[in-house]
Order: structure tokens, then C-alpha cells, then sequence
């Protein structure tokens, strides 16, 4: 059977924080065709470009041209796969609008960011890119990776859920395809609420043991502490998980962590990975 050929869209920022995780999505995908999209988004203010002449525009254009064609060479560089293609797009709408297009016009299966750009805050595991990316982003799941991570094959992906809703072949597939790298085993973590499942939830874990009947896959309970945050880093130390993966859909732990005016006081900050499938 031939394998389809990935595209995925590497926005950047030039930090050395979008660089590592360039260089994770290469290492993920070093075994399959792909090809990567580099894009940089270039965008100016309406009040800032009101103020600059034509000229002055031009140059920050070539310069974002100049450092993303030197990504370019760098990943290509740092990559001796041929099965792996490389092109840049230069964006100059903001970063949000750029990556909607981009993921449209390329028929993006998947986007890998870095966590935060340039002026990211220690503190703060998001930044403000990030999580608009995360709120918006419906067509393809978002690969986030934390700083300065290095790669670790994804051999155990962990995948909470409540069981109160129910995941279909569409929301399970970024999941499946990830898994499929690596014959990895996915780990469904059930933070216990309750003490005894409902009929609903019975029925969801049926559905998702059907679903995933292909994949090696593993259910555990955790005790519901007060903070979902800390229960999630406690099974990704305790598991060993390599790469957590989560549905956003509305009222999601993904959705209140994006809400959030300060994302520092979830105190939410995975050490590994983390696939964001959008509903």
C-alpha cells in the first residue's frame, strides 16, 4: 500500500524555540514522506504601517524572505531524508489568520509549534500565539512542543478522558495516525469523578475499545484531586508518557485552560508534547 504523503506547517518565529520543534517534527516523521511547510508571518500593525514608507516594508519582507529560505537550507541540512521536502511561506497577515490559510490552501494533516516565540516568559507554558492557534484551529490538530525538548519516540501516548462524551472515527484518527508512527501504546487515563460508571460512559469506553482495536492500548483510573493540572503531570511522570493527546471541544480541559486571563495559575505545563485534536 503506498503512504500518503504528509503535509505539515512549521510556523516560526526565528527563536530557538520554533527551531527545536522543527526539529522534533523532523525526528517524528524521519521514516515517512512529507513535506514540510516553513512559514513566517510577517505581519505589520495598520497603525505601524500608516507610519513607514513602502520602502522600509519591503526590507522587513526580504529580510523574513532571507531568514526563512536560511531555515530552509538549515533544515534541509540538519535532515538527510529523501523522502522529505521543504517549502517556505511568507505570511503578511497575522499569525493566526496565516496558519488558517496556509492549513487550507496546503491541505495541512498536521501544524508543529514551539510552545512560545522569541519574547516568551519562563513562567508561562503557553504563549498568547499558541493559544489563539489552539482556540481557533478546527481544520487540524496543533503539535505543541515545550522548550527546549528533545525527541523521545512517542512509544506511550496518553489520552484522558471522562468517558462522558463520545469520540468518533474523526476525532480518534490524529490520535491513531500518531500511534501508527511507532507502534505506540495509548494509554486512556479516566480521572475518577465518581465511583461507579454510568451507562453513557460505558458505552463510550465499548466505543473506544472497538475503535482502537488495532493499537495496543491500556485503561487507567487516577484519583480526582482537586487540580486536573496536577493529575495530568502525575500520570505523565507515573506512565512514562512520551506525547499527551487531547480533544478540544467546548467545555474541554483544553477549552479552561485556554480561558484562563493567566494560564501560570492552572499551573499547567507538560513536560512532553502535546496533540491538540480539534472537535
Amino acid at each position: 500500500m503506498e503512504t500518503k504523503n504528509m503535509n505539515i506547517l512549521l510556523p516560526t518565529d526565528f527563536s530557538d524555540n520554533s527551531w527545536s520543534a522543527i526539529v522534533y517534527a523532523l525526528k517524528l516523521y524521519a521514516n515517512e514522506p512529507c513535506t514540510f511547510y516553513i512559514l513566517n508571518s510577517a505581519h505589520l500593525k495598520v497603525s505601524a504601517m500608516s507610519d513607514m514608507s513602502n520602502k522600509i516594508v519591503k526590507v522587513m519582507k526580504d529580510n523574513a524572505i532571507k531568514e526563512l529560505l536560511e531555515l530552509k537550507n538549515l533544515a534541509e541540512n540538519a535532515n538527510a531524508n529523501a523522502n522529505h521536502e521543504f517549502e517556505t511561506i511568507l505570511s503578511l497577515e497575522d499569525l493566526k489568520t496565516g496558519i488558517q490559510k496556509a492549513v487550507e490552501k496546503y491541505a495541512i494533516d498536521l501544524v508543529v509549534m514551539g510552545t512560545k516565540g522569541a519574547t516568551g516568559a519562563k513562567e508561562v507554558f503557553f504563549g498568547s500565539n499558541t493559544v489563539r492557534i489552539i482556540k481557533k484551529m478546527r481544520k487540524c490538530p496543533v503539535l505543541i512542543i515545550p522548550e527546549d525538548y528533545d525527541f523521545v519516540k512517542p512509544e506511550q501516548i496518553a489520552f484522558p478522558t471522562d468517558f462522558n462524551r463520545f469520540y468518533g472515527q474523526v476525532e480518534l484518527q490524529p490520535l491513531k495516525d500518531l500511534a501508527a508512527l511507532y507502534n505506540s501504546e495509548i494509554r486512556i487515563v479516566h480521572i475518577n469523578a465518581e465511583t461507579k460508571l454510568n451507562e453513557v460512559q460505558e458505552y463510550n469506553i465499548s466505543s473506544l475499545q472497538s475503535y482502537l482495536e488495532d493499537f495496543e492500548h491500556s485503561f487507567h483510573w487516577m484519583p480526582d484531586y482537586s487540580k486536573k493540572a496536577v493529575e495530568i503531570n502525575d500520570f505523565i511522570e507515573e506512565l512514562k508518557i512520551d506525547v499527551l493527546a487531547m480533544v478540544n471541544y467546548k467545555h474541554s480541559f483544553i477549552e479552561s485552560i485556554v480561558n484562563e486571563p493567566v494560564i501560570k495559575t492552572i499551573g499547567f505545563s507538560p513536560k512532553v508534547p502535546f496533540l491538540v485534536i480539534p472537535d
